[in-house]
């Protein structure tokens, strides 16, 4: 690491700054293929980590419990305009830690506990926060859970429906964290009202691709809108919700004092960076350039035998089931890390396999794009995935090393935006 990077840091704590170098290094060198990772601007990265960390700030804008709040209100103040633009909605609340206290804070305005709440699945492509039974929200909800069709690996909509009438949820959620085909928010949104539910948009994974018109908007359709902000928006790990005007008190009183006390002010501001980045025209070029990605990556995996769950991809996630290809998720996924790909291993719908030891992988586009690769590099990007599941298979480390060296010559000729390397 040069002192020039993080000086105080390297005098102060060289362990921990040596860590970091390393860490830098890492991103810098390997193709990070995660689908919920990406990579923030300087500005971001800046903004994130200056003296707004200094700060209490517990309440509102114009209605704190602390003094000296003049510069804090103007940043939040403006973070939340810049939502509320980017995304047409009435009310934004940007103090959200992360995404799962997002979540949380709308069970908390919108239901008591023991009430029903619907969500998908977690094994079809859900999250946890929806009513999953080892999440605190199945176990002081009573979660009922929706998923997709064996044949097709895309959600059933009139399952759903049927379902939704059945049970009656109070809150309903769509979205989830393996999701690779569009969601349909106007089809939920006319489920949601006949069943009588609030219903939830939880868009973490897609919100970069909607600000960027890549993926239908919620807004429209939906009660409430739950983001993380890093992901496809490239902001700081941080979250949003957003909601019509009628839902607003409730949303910021479940936030605060409901769940949290003070805001990160630092997290604030690298959210407004962010929103303001991904309202510019190059955003929008990067949003449809994250699907053109997955798109092309879809089609030349498919080409190589690959199996993908729904058979390909809307967005910038692309599901993976490995069984015919005779290697379990988890020991695919190591392999790959070895390789320099990064990856996660994944349940997939229908998993005879066990969670931490699934049958698939997840990948996406969106930390490649951001590195400038193109739909002509993804058949390469899939040649490299090929030789290394199939070394996996094998037991083969040298071909894996092979793999490795040839990756970091493509990172070498595609700087990654933010990282503070020479």
């Amino acid at each position: 690491m040069s002192a020039n990077h993080h000086p105080a840091l390297l005098a102060t704590d060289p362990e921990l700054a040596s860590f970091i170098a390393a860490e830098e290094t890492l991103q810098a060198q390997t193709l990070r293929l995660i689908p919920s990772e990406n990579y923030v601007s300087a500005a971001v990265l800046e903004a994130s980590g200056t003296v707004l960390q200094n700060k209490y700030s517990e309440g509102y804008p114009g209605r704190r419990y602390y003094e000296g709040q003049q510069n804090i209100d103007r940043v939040e103040a403006l973070a939340v305009e810049r939502a509320k633009g980017l995304f047409g909605v009435d009310h934004a609340n940007v103090q959200p830690y992360s995404g799962s206290p997002a979540n949380l804070a709308v069970y908390v305005a919108f239901a008591k506990p023991g009430d029903t709440v619907m969500g998908m699945a977690l094994p079809m492509g859900g999250h946890l926060t929806h009513g999953w039974g080892v999440s605190a929200t199945g176990s002081w909800f009573r979660g009922v859970q929706y998923g997709v069709r064996a044949d097709t690996g895309l959600i059933d909509y009139d399952a759903v429906r049927d379902l939704a009438l059945a049970e009656r949820p109070k809150i309903m959620f769509c979205g989830g964290t393996a999701l690779p085909r569009t969601i349909d928010f106007a089809a939920f949104a006319s489920i949601a009202r006949e069943a009588g539910s609030v219903l939830v948009a939880d868009v973490a994974h897609i919100a970069g691709l909607i600000a960027g018109g890549a993926h239908p908007s919620p807004a429209a359709h939906v009660d409430v809108v739950s983001t993380t902000t890093h992901k496809t928006l490239r902001g700081p790990r941080g979250a949003m919700l957003m909601c019509r005007e009628e839902h607003a008190k409730a949303i910021d009183k479940a936030v605060f004092p409901g769940l949290q006390g003070g805001p990160h002010n630092q997290t604030t501001a690298g959210i407004a960076v962010a929103l303001h980045e991904a309202a510019q025209p190059a955003f929008t070029t990067y949003a449809h350039a994250v699907v053109a990605n997955a798109k092309a990556l879809a089609e030349a995996l498919l080409a190589r035998g690959f199996d993908l769950v729904s058979g390909g991809t809307d967005n910038h996630l692309i599901l993976m089931d490995l069984t015919s290809r005779g290697v379990a998720g988890k020991i695919a996924a190591k392999a790959l890390d070895r390789a320099g790909i990064v990856v996660n291993y994944n349940t997939v719908p229908f998993d005879p396999r066990k969670p931490f030891d699934p049958s698939g992988i997840r990948i996406g586009t969106p930390s490649l794009t951001s590195r400038g690769l193109a739909p002509e590099h993804m058949p390469v990007v899939a040649e490299w995935i090929s030789r290394a599941v199939d070394a996996a298979a094998k037991g083969d480390e040298p071909a894996l090393a092979v793999v490795r060296a040839e990756v970091g010559d493509l990172m070498a000729a595609h700087p990654a935006p933010g990282l503070p390397l020479a």
